[in-house]
């Protein structure tokens, strides 16, 4: 742990010594309890340039050192505001502001003004998720950064490493430094205030003094820097020079995610087929496959024929149920949870046609036309291909669903519904013997 209450740029004291300085005094303690009173009277006797080291925090270190709350939580709040605010008018601005109220604003600086599907130019909801993402992104940096700032980092060295007996505050050793360039700094006056804290061992803490040839960059690094700087250069001259030219050529395309394909494109010649064009017309007879469907009762729930009266093209609806949907239990109480899924909403859970949703409509009005109810005489008459159909392709103001409802799904929602039927006009002969015997005790 080490609690900072030192600036680590250090101006230049007085030597100690040719090519040395004297960079401060480092004071070794017995154990946690003896760091913590030494600093509270290190800090009590006036020093304002020092610091506590040791391999893990100490309950109370902070307080015995005179750490003063940072500043930089206020600094995040207001990085974070900067970034709320920036997100709200980088958004309007981009797609709000209309260009022909800034004209003065450059092309290139104008936002796009874009109309996507009807909705309105400015959203505050949908621009949240960039409000937060800027939020956080403004936030966490300033907080990386001004930490960075705050400590004086990077410092790539730091004259405690010169000391043998400062590589054990890792591991079990505790220490004070007391810097040298601190007011109250006077070398064997601090020296016996420390070891009067009852400090094992005090020590001086020097550096050696870079000669003027040892401070400049070798000669080599400089060549190779030079040359490296040149060769990053060249890419940027051919950008710009491609900016300025046009070519024949595509562009350099590194990462192709499938946008070269190998393949004949739509409307575009091809000496390959004998009237030169890429594109070819559908083969007659061709399906897709999985799409041929030969079973009219399974898929259509009809077949088409001619109605007798007219004499014209007519379809017959199936009256019974095809062979590859077991009408049972099982089948029809699957056929209630989709019931209830798509059709309750109108028809009701009973099918009388007093959803919820049909409810609502009729006290707003506005041409809404009231759901069937599907017990009624006419609908139990239908045959099921037709109530199938009726599923499938809809029938007047009721929208089809054969898209969101599979085949089997949509025969097993006939199956309930001829249950419904069933349910409200049957006579008491045709209940099982057991809910019979049940109504007669009534």
């Amino acid at each position: 742990m080490s609690a900072a209450a030192t600036s680590p740029k250090e101006p230049s004291v007085p030597r100690s010594g040719a090519g040395v300085r004297l960079c401060g005094l480092l004071a070794e303690f017995r154990d946690p309890d003896a760091l913590r009173e030494a600093a509270r009277r290190v800090r009590a006797a006036g020093f304002s340039r020092w610091d506590c080291h040791s391999p893990f925090p100490i309950h109370g270190i902070d307080d015995a050192i005179g750490i003063r709350l940072t500043k930089l939580p206020i600094v995040v709040f207001f990085f974070g505001l900067m970034g709320c605010l920036t997100a709200l008018l980088l958004q309007w601005w981009t797609n709000a502001a209309k260009p022909a109220d800034y004209p003065m604003v450059p092309t290139f600086l104008q936002g796009y003004g874009f109309l996507i599907s009807g909705k309105p130019f400015w959203s505050f909801q949908a621009n949240i998720p960039v409000i937060f993402e800027l939020t956080v992104l403004f936030s966490a940096l300033c907080a990386g950064i001004g930490m960075l700032v705050a400590n004086n980092l990077p410092w790539f060295s730091n004259p405690l490493f010169n000391s043998e007996r400062f590589r054990r505050v890792t591991n079990d050793a505790f220490f004070i430094r007391v810097d040298s360039t601190d007011s109250k700094f006077h070398l064997q006056q601090t020296q016996g205030f420390l070891a009067s804290l009852g400090a094992i061992a005090v020590e001086r803490i020097e550096d050696t003094i870079p000669t003027p040839a040892e401070t400049r960059l070798p000669g080599g690094l400089v060549k190779t820097g030079i040359v490296l700087a040149c060769l990053g250069l060249i890419p940027l001259a051919f950008i710009a020079v491609a900016r300025s030219n046009k070519s024949s050529s595509p562009r350099i395309h590194l990462i192709q995610d499938m946008d070269n394909q190998e393949k004949f494109k739509a409307q575009a010649a091809h000496p390959l087929f004998k009237d030169k064009r890429a594109m070819r017309e559908p083969i007659a007879g061709a399906i897709a496959r999985g799409d041929l469907r030969e079973d009219d009762r399974f898929y259509r729930g009809y077949k088409m024929g001619v109605d007798p009266k007219t004499n014209q093209p007519a379809p017959v609806y199936f009256e019974t149920f095809p062979a590859q949907v077991p009408v049972n239990e099982a089948f029809v109480q699957r056929g209630q949870q989709r019931f209830n899924i798509y059709c309750s909403p109108c028809h009701g859970v009973d099918g009388s046609g007093r959803g919820m949703v049909n409810q609502r409509a009729l006290e707003l009005g506005g041409g809404w036309v009231q759901a069937a109810d599907l017990r009624d005489a006419d609908r139990r008459s239908r045959p099921v291909g037709q109530l199938f159909n009726t599923i499938t392709s809809g029938v007047r103001t009721m929208p089809p669903y054969g898209d969101q409802i599979g085949e089997t799904d949509r025969w097993a929602i006939v199956a309930y519904v001829r249950a419904l039927q069933k349910a409200e006009g049957a006579a008491i002969e045709e209940l099982p013997e057991k809910e019979r015997s049940a109504l007669r005790k009534r």
